[in-house]
Formats: structure tokens, C-alpha cells, sequence
């Protein structure tokens, strides 16, 4: 009886979320038509219009942009990245083996690479059209020097692309699909995000088909040989998952040291799985939070004491949830020092209205890319002495949407899609869906 219970509430479980993953994305979609109706994607082209980086943030302002230790070094819009939708989502970076810093941006009809000098100007290097049709929704991960890209379009798959080949160009150069990838992975159709484990050499897409056996959930891709992928398995047990941070884990709770973890982004629970044995991985937790709408994505607080992780909720502002009612945007904090029963300690506010969508943690600092309100740099270190988040404190900005400034920020899925923030030199990439791709410098 107790069984059969629980397999029922599981089920209804993933029955809601779906419909709420069925809502969000209808919601912008509905938002980014009325762009495109508005003429929104096509302002940026326009050399009079564009921002003319560089500019120091002096007085709260780069240029037309609020920010605060953030100084924009450049900028190209996504019509000088020859994309012919003008359309940005998600970004990512790479680092050759001689230093040289490159970026791959996505766009909905397909992927742009860009190089940041070392003065921090950004140079169009070329672009990956995309597999099949175009999408809002594209995500790459880079592993060992390879861009793996998927997408929310029909039968995309996944592109597997050498960044090597950039090294040698002299002028912008269009990929072919047919002749240019190392490989095409085709084992899934669509994928809502790549997940990239590196020091194991896997791929997890997710958000794949939920009529697909792995309903969703983390579809494995070995990719040790780039040029020969092939999936070892994936983890159904929890439905679809909208994504995920996996790592070997090195953490307090010493029976998983030296196993590999994914703390995986479940649409409306924080869901822990082990995945060390691909052929039979396992669920250690499945947890929900006061004030969940839709569980989208979240980090670590460290790689190596592993005691913490911040969690996004991508609807919890715009269906005034718990304490996300005031519209700010609500950073949820978990407690993992057990996998099996992490606990939700407490929350972080931003100081303005915005929606969030994805951050990375690097030495201590969450970088947040809040849609409206552009790219949000947090310090998250007081996490271990006051896990309640009232520590915690924004250290930096740079607000790409500068049409809401003058009301505290609006709820809407405008504005910075995500951020990469890995390179050595401390440049930072931001990728604003209408505008372009910014290069930043935090000075703090």
C-alpha cells in the first residue's frame, strides 16, 4: 500500500511538472513573438543604436548601462555574428592550449564563435548553423577543446565541433554541418541542455523527449572519443530533468567520497543521483522547498568542501510564490552536507525585480544571469557560517536591459540568457537574447 502511494504521488509529480515545463515555455514564447512583433531584434544592427564599448563603469554607468565594478570592455550584436534571426541564448567559453580565449554563442539559428583579445575586444571568428531548424532554445558545454550542441529543435541532436579549428582563421568562416563536425550524435532528437562532466568525459543531455525511455531524465553520452560517441545508459527513475551539476564527489558525506554525483534540477525538487555504475544508477534524495514553481538550475557554493548549493527557481517571481511574492529575484540555499536529506537553509534576494535563469559559482562568488536584470555577481562565502543567506551580498553588476532601471526591474524573460565565467584573464562573457554578447571585467 505504502508503495503503490508513493509511485502515485511520484506520478502526479511528474504530471504537474510537465505541464509547468508546457507553460513556461508558452509564456516565452508568447513574450519573444511580441518582440519580434515590436521590432525588438532588429535595433541592435544598427551601428547608431549598438553599445560602443569600451566604457568603463563611472558613476553607476557603462555607457546607457547601470553596473557597479563591472566595466564593459566590447560588445557585438547578433547580427554581427551573422546570425539572421538575431536571437541569443545560451554561451559558453574555451581556452586554447597557447591561452587564447574563445567563445561559443548561442543563437536560435545556430552557434557563433567569437575571440576576446587580450584588450578584451571581442573578434568574430565564424558560426555552426544550426542542425536542423531554427530554436529559442540552444545549449553547449565544451569538453577537452570539443563544443557539444543541442537544442530544443526537431531532430537537432547533438554537433560535436573541434574549437581547434578556429586557431587558424583569418577571416569569419561558416561551418558545414555535413563536413565540419568531428561527429553527429543523433541517439536523442531534441535536448533542452548539455551538461559536461570533464573529468570523466561524459555528456549528459537532459530535457531530451519525455516519450523517450530516459523520459527526460539524464541521457549518458560517452564522449572519450569525440569522433565516436556512444550512451552507457541514463537515470528515468525521476523524470525529466531540467539541469544538472555532476561531479566526483569529494564531499562531508564520506560513503559517496570518489563517486560520481549530479545534483540534478528536476522542475519541482532538488534531485540527487549517483551515476557512478551506468548501467544501474540510483536516486539518493528527491527534495522539495516552500515557494517552488519551477526548479530550473543551480551550483555548488564550493568544489571542494561541497557543504552547500544555490538553487534558481525560474517561475517562482512570476507566480509570486513564498518569499519570491515581492518579484526580486530568489536564490534558494540547500544544505548537502547529507545527500540523503539535504535541507533548505535559507534565501538570498537580489536587490531588484528580475527573473533568474543561471549562475555559476567561481572562489566564493555566485555570477547570476537574471534576465532583466542583466548579470549579478553575489558573494556567497558567509554560506558555511550563516547558511540563511542574510550574509550574503551582491558585490557587482551589469544590467544589459536598461529599459526597466527606472522601476526596480520587471518580470519578464527579456534580457541576459547566461553567463561564462572561467576565463584565466577574468574576462567575463554575458549573452543578452536581443542585444549581443558583452565582454565584462569585474574590478571588485
Amino acid at each position: 500500500m505504502k508503495l503503490s502511494i508513493l509511485l502515485a504521488a511520484a506520478f502526479a509529480s511528474v504530471i504537474h511538472a510537465q505541464v509547468e515545463m508546457d507553460r513556461l515555455m508558452e509564456l516565452k514564447t508568447k513574450h519573444w513573438n511580441e518582440m519580434r512583433a515590436n521590432g525588438v531584434f532588429n535595433r541592435y544592427d544598427n551601428a547608431r543604436v549598438r553599445p560602443a564599448g569600451p566604457a568603463p563603469c563611472v558613476n553607476g554607468k557603462a555607457g546607457e548601462y547601470s553596473c557597479d565594478k563591472v566595466n564593459m570592455l566590447s560588445f557585438l550584436s547578433h547580427a554581427e555574428m551573422g546570425s539572421t534571426t538575431k536571437e541569443g541564448n545560451d554561451i559558453w567559453g574555451w581556452t586554447s592550449a597557447d591561452g587564447r580565449e574563445f567563445g561559443a554563442v548561442g543563437q536560435t539559428d545556430g552557434t557563433a564563435f567569437v575571440e576576446i583579445e587580450k584588450t578584451g575586444k571581442l573578434i568574430y571568428r565564424g558560426r555552426l548553423p544550426t542542425q536542423t531548424v531554427s530554436s529559442p532554445w540552444r545549449d553547449m558545454k565544451v569538453i577537452n577543446g570539443y563544443l557539444y550542441v543541442g537544442s530544443e529543435a526537431a531532430g537537432h541532436g547533438m554537433q560535436i565541433f573541434d574549437m581547434r579549428k578556429l586557431l587558424p582563421l583569418k577571416k569569419p568562416k561558416t561551418f558545414n554541418i555535413a563536413t565540419d563536425l568531428t561527429a553527429f550524435y543523433a541517439g536523442f532528437g531534441s535536448s533542452h541542455n548539455i551538461v559536461a562532466h570533464e573529468e570523466k568525459n561524459m555528456i549528459y543531455a537532459v530535457g531530451t523527449s519525455r516519450n523517450l525511455p530516459c523520459k527526460g531524465g539524464l541521457f549518458m553520452v560517452d564522449v572519450s572519443n569525440p569522433a565516436k560517441p556512444f550512451s552507457p545508459g541514463c537515470v528515468s527513475q525521476d523524470g525529466y530533468v531540467h539541469d544538472a551539476q555532476c561531479v566526483v564527489y569529494n564531499g562531508p558525506d564520506a560513503q559517496y567520497n570518489g563517486k560520481e554525483i549530479c545534483f540534478n534540477y528536476n522542475e519541482d525538487t532538488l534531485t540527487i543521483a549517483d551515476v557512478t555504475n551506468k548501467a544501474a544508477p540510483r536516486i539518493i534524495s528527491r527534495t522539495p522547498y516552500v515557494g517552488s514553481a519551477y526548479t530550473h538550475q543551480g551550483w555548488l557554493t564550493s568544489s571542494t568542501d561541497m557543504n552547500f548549493l544555490l538553487l534558481d527557481d525560474e517561475l517562482d517571481e512570476m507566480d509570486g510564490t513564498g518569499a519570491a511574492a515581492n518579484g526580486r529575484t530568489t536564490t534558494y540555499i540547500f544544505n548537502i552536507t547529507s545527500l540523503a536529506a539535504p535541507t533548505n537553509t535559507g534565501l538570498y534576494q537580489s536587490p531588484v525585480k528580475s527573473i533568474d535563469h543561471n549562475q555559476y559559482v567561481v572562489n566564493g562568488l555566485s555570477y547570476q544571469s537574471n534576465y532583466n536584470s542583466g548579470l549579478r555577481i553575489v558573494d556567497v562565502r558567509s554560506a558555511e557560517a550563516d547558511p540563511t543567506g542574510k550574509s550574503f551580498r551582491q558585490v557587482g553588476f551589469f544590467d544589459c536591459h536598461p529599459e526597466d532601471d527606472a522601476v526596480g526591474g520587471i518580470v519578464e524573460f527579456s534580457g541576459s540568457w547566461s553567463v561564462y565565467p572561467y576565463f584565466k584573464s577574468g574576462y567575463l562573457l554575458l549573452n543578452s537574447i536581443e542585444r549581443g554578447v558583452f565582454a565584462l571585467k569585474y574590478t571588485g
